[in-house]
């Protein structure tokens, strides 16, 4: 089976973000390097990364689409695509409603309806700027009906990429139909992968002819020693932990008959037991969810879990770790 294309995740600041995607460029066997919204904005980060860099697509994994309308996402995604050259992918995320109405005092309804009106949105914006056309976007969520030609971009070759995260079915049909790709969420297995998520996909594109890409993130356990070995296996499992605490995320346990350890890991974050979230995460749910061992043994293990399952794996390594180190782990892929 193909090879996965590998991309690194990147969760600094932008004064660091033109010297990493250097770095992850030079190494040639590196495809991407995308930077989650968490305490920076993503779109500094990548203006810095995109003009230092020539070959690798840059991203965002993710973007918070509720956290901004659809006509301030359009122009900093086709911003973006000018200044990479054609080689960026936004990746749009949902969040979940207390981050959206309490952290950035935006509505929240019916998620996948609202992501699904978010992206055509996005395109009838961009079709609006590269043919001249008249912009007319009426949605249940959205209405965008004024475009000046002063607030008129000039037409790109082609419009941005769009990945829409997801991990129910909903989601992941509404990414089939709308979008470019799906982007899975690290608390992934193989088997949630291509028993649930791939025929969702499958069900939202049954009348899409739209070229289409399964990328996921991909929890990796790994180090140079033994030492670091176990503090990596320790922060994959609190990791997991918190991840398993989320209702959004419950789906994927309850595939495995895991139920019960969501109810545990959200006990014990309403009760400030953070420290103890590791503590549930026994062998056998550290490895479905997380590939773990030497950096030679989880090259080889990485490409063979999702060969075949997903085109793209961005690493996800959830403990303090230098940036060689993903880096080392794509070239044990090869």
């Amino acid at each position: 089976m193909q090879r996965p294309l590998f991309d690194v995740s990147f969760h600094g600041g932008p004064t660091q973000a033109a010297e990493r995607a250097q770095a992850a460029e030079a190494r040639g066997d590196v495809s991407g390097f995308f930077t989650p919204e968490g305490a920076h904005d993503p779109n500094i980060t990548l203006a810095l990364a995109a003009a230092a860099t020539q070959r690798i697509e840059i991203g965002t994994g993710i973007t918070l689409a509720f956290a901004r309308t659809p006509m301030v996402t359009a122009y900093s995604a086709y911003d973006l695509q000018q200044l990479s050259q054609g080689r960026y992918i936004l990746g749009l995320g949902s969040q979940i409603k207390p981050h959206i109405t309490r952290r950035f005092s935006m509505p929240w309804s019916r998620p996948a309806a609202r992501m699904e009106e978010y992206v055509a949105a996005l395109r009838a914006i961009w079709e609006s700027w590269e043919t001249g056309a008249k912009l007319d976007f009426r949605g249940d969520f959205y209405q965008h009906t004024l475009m000046p030609p002063l607030f008129r971009p000039a037409p790109l070759p082609t419009p941005p990429k769009v990945w829409v995260a997801g991990v129910g079915p909903k989601m992941v049909e509404a990414a089939g139909r709308v979008g470019d790709g799906l982007l899975c969420h690290p608390l992934i297995s193989r088997s949630y992968l291509t028993d649930v998520l791939t025929p969702a996909v499958k069900a939202g594109r049954a009348a899409s002819e739209r070229p289409f890409e399964i990328a996921t993130m991909a929890m990796v356990a790994t180090a140079r020693d033994e030492t670091e070995l176990a503090a990596a296996i320790a922060g994959t499992r609190k990791q997991i932990g918190f991840y398993a605490s989320t209702p959004a995320y419950k789906p994927v346990l309850d595939h495995h008959r895991w139920g019960e350890l969501h109810s545990a890991a959200h006990s014990f974050t309403r009760e400030g037991r953070w420290d103890e979230l590791a503590n549930l995460i026994d062998d056998d749910v550290l490895n479905t969810f997380a590939v773990v061992g030497e950096i030679q043994q989880v090259g080889p293990a990485l490409r063979e879990r999702f060969a075949g399952a997903a085109s793209r794996v961005t690493l996800s390594l959830p403990y303090p770790n230098d940036a060689e180190l993903p880096l080392e782990v794509i070239s044990a892929t090869s």
